[in-house]
């Protein structure tokens, strides 16, 4: 039994169709991409492609999309070019995917969680949203996060040293991420980029709003549209407060009044974030976002990726509801210490 993966391989502006024969993965193998898959099926994406749109005149975003790729944001350290060639592209697929399969050990940590591939949950059974740059960062050129200023340097290690005093990960609630507590997930974001699983989006358009509902956590961002102001400066939000604008046929949501918990990327609270979706074609949809935050980097920087065409609906991912892994950590914390204590007291452990 096969999969038909489909992916769009873009270059320079150029789009590439390419249709990826995907071996299924048994539960002991990592997924893999079959080696110079699709080269013989190219076509050139028709540019003669008209926008729909909605009963307002503005393009029409809406449906169900997937932001899924194994493009790192920043360039690998060892890659020293722009984009990849198609081979290139597909065998860095191949090692990726290798790379974040679970392995299943007996005795191991990994052997008592879940395996990703046993659930189709793992990202090379998602529609690739793919492009053959090296990186989703595309400015600066080089690819990778602009250097941190001294400002951003010192918070950086202020944070740390906060952690280092309230123990570890396994000490307290408020030592874990907001991930690992499902309070805030890269998937949401603002920016929304991928994980390993969950990466689907529904958008929704109405006269003066819009909404972008996001699989992971099943959040939804309402984002105006109407021309109101935005929030006092005093109003913070981990997710920040977003308002949106078209410029020409591009969606454009200016987002800001973030707190200093959310920390994308190391960032401050006075992160501003440009985010853009332009609709390319009519299973495309191009996201790009600009981070301009000068306390923490000494130039803004922008990545883009494009958003393939999913199928629905979404379905609820309750995470915070039922997080009793979270608490499970911690209590057996508690009970490694307790019979610690008891061995080096001489008092036998229950």
């Amino acid at each position: 039994m096969r999969h038909r993966l489909f992916a769009v391989l873009t270059a320079g502006g150029l789009a590439i169709a390419m249709l990826l024969a995907v071996p299924v993965p048994v539960a002991t193998q990592g997924p893999t991409v079959a080696p110079g898959a699709g080269v013989p099926r190219v076509a050139a994406t028709p540019t003669t492609w008209t926008v729909r749109r909605t009963p307002d005149g503005k393009p029409d975003l809406q449906g169900f999309w997937n932001n899924t790729t194994y493009t790192p944001l920043e360039r690998p350290k060892d890659v020293t070019k722009e984009y990849y060639t198609p081979e290139e592209a597909l065998a860095m697929i191949n090692r990726s995917a290798a790379a974040e399969a679970e392995q299943t050990v007996p005795g191991t940590i990994p052997d008592v969680h879940y395996d990703f591939t046993q659930f189709g949950l793992d990202r090379s059974q998602a529609p690739l949203s793919l492009n053959l740059r090296t990186s989703l960062i595309v400015d600066p050129p080089e690819g990778r996060l602009p250097p941190m200023t001294e400002e951003g340097r010192r918070r950086a290690a202020a944070r740390a040293e906060a952690r280092k005093q309230m123990g570890g990960p396994r000490d307290a609630v408020q030592n874990q991420s907001l991930s690992v507590r499902c309070i805030l997930m890269d998937r949401n974001g603002p920016p929304m980029l991928a994980g390993a699983y969950n990466n689907n989006y529904q958008i929704l358009q109405a006269p003066g709003s819009m909404m972008i509902l996001v699989e992971m956590l099943h959040g939804p961002r309402v984002i105006p549209t109407d021309g109101r102001p935005p929030l006092p400066q005093n109003v913070r939000q981990l997710g920040g407060s977003s308002r949106g604008r078209w410029d020409g046929d591009t969606l454009v949501i200016e987002t800001a009044n973030f707190t200093d918990t959310t920390a994308y990327q190391g960032s401050s609270e006075n992160m501003r974030l440009t985010e853009r979706f332009t609709r390319v074609d009519e299973e495309t949809l191009l996201y790009r976002f600009t981070v301009d935050d000068p306390a923490t980097w000494t130039r803004p920087w922008s990545a883009e990726v494009p958003w393939k065409k999913a199928i629905g609906p979404l379905f609820e991912h309750a995470c915070h509801e039922g997080n009793y892994g979270l608490y499970n950590t911690l209590a057996g914390a508690r009970l490694e210490e307790k019979r610690a204590a008891e061995a080096a007291a001489g008092k036998p452990s229950n």
